[in-house]
């Protein structure tokens, strides 16, 4: 249809080389190749001990439905007095 829309579409000057792929699982973590020796050896301690595992409640922390949450962070019902400050914009309170 025009010509010169196609001809001056924005073409990014960086160009990204190989094709690009997500890590197929967490990498180990390791210290900083600047660190101290004995911040190395420390890290290196520290992290072969005991590896990290998942809650034992095994649910992860997220829930599904909101009722699965403990009932003081269900939705309550608002009182009219409430809605009135709200919609009112907090004008009339009293």
């Amino acid at each position: 249809m025009f010509p010169t829309r196609r001809v001056l579409a924005h073409h990014p000057l960086i160009k990204f080389l190989g094709k690009r792929t997500w890590p197929s699982g967490p990498t180990p973590a390791k210290g900083h190749p600047a660190a101290p020796p004995e911040f190395q050896k420390a890290f290196s301690a520290v992290t072969s001990g005991s590896p990290a595992s998942a809650s034992k409640s095994g649910g992860g922390g997220a829930l599904s439905e909101f009722w699965e949450a403990p009932r003081r962070f269900w939705h309550r019902e608002l009182e009219e007095s409430e809605i009135d400050a709200i919609t009112s914009g907090g004008a009339s309170l009293h």
